[in-house]
């Protein structure tokens, strides 16, 4: 009877994240799509990842700096790797894939791709990418970095939601994707920031730097 009842739980939290998800998807127009496609667009992001990590070793100094970039590409490769992983396993088929979604006149802007999406690759990415760069920066003690948070990770979460927009991915994959990139982004930059204390590594400006 207990698996009957989570089955049944599983169905209702399913059907849910259908009718989120439609309504989420539904809220478009071409002025919105293309934007949402930029953001969507992995590869147009390389830019930013390639500036926040020169930053890195501009605040921080290339000993820091160089654990923390470490850090944050560690976390893009976890994140990916693990829903490479957790895709196959689940088997829980993309919106662009699911014939419901498809006949609830889910609105699709790119390729479909594979056949599954749990959890969203693209949010965890971003959400991993956004935390690890930001905690590694408070190694600078000098400045709050209050604003490039509020930024990153807005940035973030419109790469997550863009993947709904596009018909991509179901708004619980991205909810996921978030969850995991936020806390590997924060566990690899705080084990960046045990080693840097236990290397003793200098501070920008002084002679270690």
């Amino acid at each position: 009877m207990e698996g009957i009842a989570s089955l049944n739980l599983l169905r209702q939290a399913h059907h849910i994240d259908q009718d989120v998800t439609l309504a989420i998807n539904a809220l478009h127009c071409p002025v919105t799509d293309a934007v949402w496609q930029v953001f969507s667009n992995k590869e147009i992001w390389f830019v930013l990842y390639a500036a926040v990590l020169v930053f890195l070793y501009i605040r921080l100094g290339w000993k820091r700096a160089t654990i923390a970039v470490l850090a944050c590409v560690l976390t893009i490769v976890f994140c990916d790797q693990l829903a490479n992983f957790t895709k196959a396993y689940f088997e829980r088929l993309r919106p662009c894939w699911d014939q419901n979604m498809v006949d609830g006149a889910l609105h699709i802007l790119e390729g479909k791709g594979n056949l599954y999406g749990f959890y969203s690759a693209h949010a965890a990415n971003a959400m991993g990418f956004a935390a690890c760069s930001y905690f590694c920066f408070r190694n600078d003690k000098t400045h709050t970095y209050r604003i490039y948070g509020w930024c990153i990770f807005i940035w973030a979460i419109l790469v997550g939601m863009s993947r709904v927009f596009v018909g991509k991915h179901f708004f619980g994959d991205v909810c996921v994707g978030f969850a995991v990139g936020l806390l590997a982004g924060w566990a690899l930059a705080m084990l960046g920031r045990w080693i840097i204390g236990r290397l003793r590594l200098s501070a920008p400006g002084s002679a270690g730097r």
